[in-house]
């Protein structure tokens, strides 16, 4: 987005890819096995993300409202969902007359510590972490207060043919303007001072630039020294780092699962999202398409525990979820399985997590990541997102169109 802006705008932009695609955390692509593509990574469009739309209305492609019916197993019992949402006005009352901001673990224990209050305090931190990716000791109350209120979280229209085709289209968009890119060029090194910079790269290729924009995910900022795909700057940006640091960014761990046939119809008709106590807890239909796939979602501290499985491992567990939520059993559900595929956003070491969540600290840490340094270094990327669409494709691309026009200032 940022090198489509440049290029049109006249500029000579260079693109270094780390990956041997465009796209990052947004992948859709047909592993072997599938009989269509699948989304690997970002796969909704949640709230009214107008820019998002935009591009897609402009790039001639479109999006389906979801359609469906929610469920919920708890204690192996199943119903109709018992939606997190009803608990809402109870929480959004407290939200609202907090005074000081505080994790949403604390703010939990300090306002709804009771056992009656057990059930509320479960789905509270379960949806955290579940659709925010977030650890609920460091996770802004006061965010999710403003998230909730929203109600963006409870719309889930999906772009017809995934969100990579747009990604596509925004990168033919940058060459057609005259921008370069090139594929498989991952930068260890930062060399810079005010108005010139020296990237070199792991291949210790050089480039040469007046202006650098960085969009490397939160997952990269934070890698410790010591670790491999660590970027190191010269001189060192310490404050920048720390802010890096102070924000959050969540593990996901995606799971597809094609099977001959739609097995789980029987139980659950026109199944679109599934929520439960399993250990891979939620999972959702390609509702209204009929394709017999289905997603599984594991986030946050919990994905984080099994962040050093193999994926054959991952694959298990989310076996072992399916037939506790089925009734039936993981050598059964494989003896049904076509294809499959896991995605462990926390160990991909160009990703290191999957996307931002809000912590108490964010808003100071984002203002100074946002600061470009003697208009020489710019930073951009959905963590550095300062709007309602926090940890979106949404907060990508509007940080990348923002960032860009303020280096054409």
């Amino acid at each position: 987005m940022a090198a489509r802006t440049l290029a049109q705008a006249g500029r000579q932009v260079l693109v270094l890819e780390a990956r041997n695609r465009v796209g990052g955390r947004v992948h859709t692509y047909t592993p072997a096995g599938f009989s269509a593509p699948i989304e690997t990574g970002a796969e909704f469009l949640h709230g009214a993300v107008p820019l998002t739309r935009a591009l897609l209305a402009e790039a001639g492609r479109t999006w389906h409202v979801s359609e469906g019916r929610a469920y919920a197993v708890r204690g192996g019992q199943l119903q109709e969902d018992d939606n997190f949402f009803k608990h809402l006005p109870q929480l959004l009352d407290k939200l609202q007359a907090l005074p000081n901001d505080l994790p949403l673990a604390d703010f939990l224990q300090q306002e709804f510590s009771g056992e009656e209050h057990r059930t509320l305090r479960e789905m509270a931190l379960q949806f955290a972490e579940g659709y925010d990716a977030a650890d609920p000791t460091r996770v802004s109350a006061w965010a999710l207060r403003d998230e909730w209120a929203s109600g963006d979280a409870d719309d889930s229209p999906r772009p017809v043919g995934g969100y990579g085709p747009l990604l596509d289209w925004l990168a033919q968009q940058a060459q057609a303007a005259g921008a370069t890119l090139q594929l498989s060029r991952p930068v260890q090194e930062i060399q810079w001072q005010p108005g010139q910079v020296l990237l070199i790269d792991q291949q210790d290729q050089r480039y040469q630039a007046r202006q650098l924009l960085l969009t490397v995910p939160l997952g990269v900022w934070q890698q410790p020294a010591e670790q491999p795909g660590y970027l190191r700057f010269t001189p060192e940006l310490p404050e920048y780092r720390a802010a890096a640091a102070a924000l959050g960014f969540g593990m996901v761990t995606k799971f597809a699962l094609e099977f001959k046939e739609p097995i789980w119809e029987v139980k659950m008709p026109e199944m679109e999202f599934l929520f439960s106590d399993a250990t891979v807890p939620t999972w959702w239909s390609q509702q209204p398409d009929a394709r017999p796939l289905l997603t599984g979602w594991l986030a946050g501290p919990a994905a984080e525990r099994l962040r050093q499985h193999s994926e054959e491992q991952l694959l298990q567990h989310a076996l072992e979820s399916l037939a506790y939520l089925l009734d039936t059993t993981p050598t059964a559900l494989r003896e049904q399985l076509r294809a499959w595929h896991v995605t462990n956003w926390g160990a991909d070491p160009l990703a290191r997590g999957a996307y931002s969540y809000p912590t108490v600290q964010a808003a100071p840490a984002r203002a100074l990541l946002a600061t470009p340094i003697a208009n020489t270094l710019f930073f951009a990327g959905e963590g550095l997102y300062e709007g309602p669409a926090t940890g979106t494709v949404e907060a990508a691309l509007v940080s990348g169109q923002e960032t860009a026009r303020a280096m054409l200032a």
